[in-house]
């Protein structure tokens, strides 16, 4: 008998925290870090968010609640998100959760069997991966080419279903890319999965970044297309938006009243029940008419450092990005500032077959020597990523920072004789396990 279970081997982890040991361990050495490896917006949610939290407190909102969520936010919830996307929502198809990862791993458990596989896009955010093989699901990863901006089409995705298929993850805008689907994209993906799939198979549309869109993008969502609003689970949140990722304020749309109920008897399994007072918050949030100007005033924010990073990275030899169209995220290819390193000489040279990427040793490097925390391409997505070699740098920080920070890049990039050094030390970071 051993002490873990089987299944708990099977689960993954998001290295955007995972490396924080790391991060603590090059200050600890006396490194200055500037830390672009989490997705946290930088700033305070609005006033009038704070303002009802505080006075909810205040006036002894701070019991148990209903737990699928007050009525008043999934109402506010059904309204807006309904009102967006074309499409009649009634509050009871409204779960609300603490935060946006217990959807994901909740969808998983709800729909897919042992053995049913699980679409999903990759680079994607790490935990549609890390909980398939925990649930016993089969994961199926879609890769995005960055010659097509990231984003796929239905001939991509057509290849990938089988009669196992059991749930489609899609996330637009998407971590880490920024790529972003226009509906036309959408519906040829809906038509595909109209054809082909079981009236049983789940969509997950994760649109948690839909409110930070640049350059004029409009979110679009499958759950608008004609019949995918019986198929689409939508997932959304708080956090992004709002700049309020401590306020764990998620929810999941259901296609149906009965799916919805079966979130909730997960929510009471789990959680018991959201801090209604957050919830209050949330739904001020969505309510008052001050929210949408100030969302829109962070997407531009967040626009004028992706082109000014973006343009920076751009100069740095061996290393090329794509403008994001949304979300806060820069995902450059860092394949030739890896060759010019010699990272591959190095890789070829060291013993036995489990091996880090070129990419995972450069964001060592980068952070132990340069004092820059950034995040490989396998802390988004392992299965068949290998020789995909990006880093994730998030925008959610100063522009004074960003700017230090790549400018910190540039610098490691331009520093074979420093990396040589790095490995020759046998730094215990240099081959971080997992990382």
């Amino acid at each position: 008998m051993s002490l873990f279970s089987d299944r708990t081997r099977q689960m993954g982890t998001e290295n955007a925290f995972k490396i924080g040991p790391h991060i603590l361990a090059a200050e600890a050495a006396g490194t200055d870090v500037i830390r672009l490896n989490l997705g946290e917006p930088d700033g305070q949610p609005p006033h009038w968010v704070t303002d009802t939290v505080i006075e909810e407190i205040k006036k002894g909102n701070t019991k148990y609640c209903d737990p699928q969520g007050l009525p008043s936010l999934r109402q506010a919830i059904a309204r807006e998100a309904g009102q967006v996307r074309g499409i009649a929502i009634h509050p009871d198809q409204v779960c609300i959760l603490p935060g946006g990862k217990p959807s994901i791993a909740f969808t998983q458990q709800l729909y897919c069997n042992r053995g049913d596989e699980i679409i999903y896009p990759s680079p994607g955010f790490p935990i549609y991966e890390s909980m398939a093989g925990y649930v016993g699901g089969v994961p199926v990863p879609l890769h995005l080419k960055e010659e097509e901006d990231f984003t796929f089409g239905p001939d991509q995705l057509k290849e990938l279903i089988t009669p196992k298929t059991k749930l489609i993850i899609l996330n637009f805008p998407s971590n880490p890319t920024g790529g972003v689907a226009d509906m036309a994209q959408l519906e040829a993906l809906a038509e595909v999965i109209l054809s082909i799939c079981s009236p049983d198979v789940r969509v997950y549309s994760d649109e948690i970044y839909e409110h930070i869109l640049f350059d004029n993008h409009c979110h679009a969502s499958i759950a608008s297309v004609p019949g995918m609003e019986k198929r689409t689970l939508i997932a959304s949140g708080l956090s992004k938006s709002f700049a309020w990722t401590g306020g764990r304020i998620g929810y999941i749309i259901c296609p149906s009243i009965k799916e919805a109920m079966e979130f909730k008897r997960l929510n009471i399994n789990y959680f018991s029940c959201i801090p209604p007072y957050n919830q209050e918050g949330a739904r001020a949030a969505i309510e008052d008419p001050r929210s949408g100007p100030w969302m829109a005033e962070m997407a531009l924010k967040f626009q004028d450092r992706a082109r000014k990073v973006v343009d920076q990275l751009n100069g740095i030899p061996g290393v090329s990005c794509r403008y994001p169209k949304g979300a806060f995220y820069a995902f450059p290819n860092i394949h030739g500032l890896c060759e010019n390193l010699g990272i591959s000489d190095v890789l070829a040279r060291m013993p036995g077959e489990k091996k880090p990427s070129p990419a995972s040793m450069f964001q060592m490097f980068a952070l132990y020597i340069y004092g820059v925390a950034v995040l490989d391409r396998g802390s988004f997505g392992t299965i068949g990523a290998e020789n995909q070699e990006f880093i994730r740098l998030s925008l959610a920080s100063s522009l004074e920072e960003l700017e230090a920070g790549v400018a910190r890049l540039a610098a490691a990039g331009s520093d074979p004789e420093g990396f040589k050094n790095f490995i020759e030390k046998k730094e215990t970071a240099a081959v971080p396990e997992g990382v």
